[in-house]
């Protein structure tokens, strides 16, 4: 389920739809957000299955005119440490002019027949702003299949913060739809910081 607009009360109101612990996470995210007007957000959550229990997370994306606020929430089961469930929340704000990349990755069906304007089947959103990188190495080779020599390590670096997947079929298309609308304004925002003054 993802929910997505540019008001308060709407960031409110869709905090509330998703049903995940809605003070909770509203009080998080407003905290998180201060008096600055929302530009857009989007709130998308999803439950996963981990052995034989089934755990919930949500999201909240939040775009301001100088932020990108992104808000995590999570529920665990008692433990040792805790003999109750509890859920954990955590904010982090980003300042626009820090985004390094907006990554929108569309999955669509039958493309030999694609349509302009028609939502794809998913998408994947990811976002960098160099606070978890992810590097990919491999040993080096040279052309020469006889060679035995060390040549290395070779690889790449990727910066991976954020990647939230969204389906048509786990989450519905307008889920999909709000997704894009939010990845849109994020990438046109980032795009303005980085445009030098005239």
């Amino acid at each position: 389920m993802a929910k997505s607009g540019t008001t308060t009360q709407g960031l409110r109101t869709a905090i509330e739809r998703s049903g995940y612990y809605p003070a909770l996470v509203a009080e998080a995210v407003e905290a998180a957000v201060g008096g600055e007007p929302i530009s857009s957000y989007l709130v998308h959550q999803e439950t996963t299955f981990d052995s034989n229990e089934v755990r919930r997370h949500v999201t909240v994306l939040v775009l301001t005119g100088n932020r990108f606020i992104v808000s995590h929430t999570d529920e665990q089961a008692a433990d040792a440490g805790s003999p109750s469930p509890y859920a954990t929340t955590s904010t982090e704000s980003v300042k626009l002019s820090s985004i390094s990349s907006v990554v929108l990755s569309r999955v669509v069906a039958n493309p030999e027949s694609y349509t302009p304007g028609t939502l794809p089947r998913e998408v994947v959103l990811t976002i960098g702003w160099g606070a978890v990188s992810r590097i990919d190495l491999e040993p080096a080779a040279c052309g020469d299949p006889n060679c035995d020599s060390d040549h290395g390590y070779t690889g790449n670096s990727t910066a991976d913060d954020l990647s939230l997947r969204v389906s048509e079929a786990g989450d519905g298309p307008e889920a999909v739809r709000q997704t894009l609308v939010f990845a849109q304004a994020l990438s046109e925002a980032t795009a303005a910081t980085s445009t030098p003054a005239r």
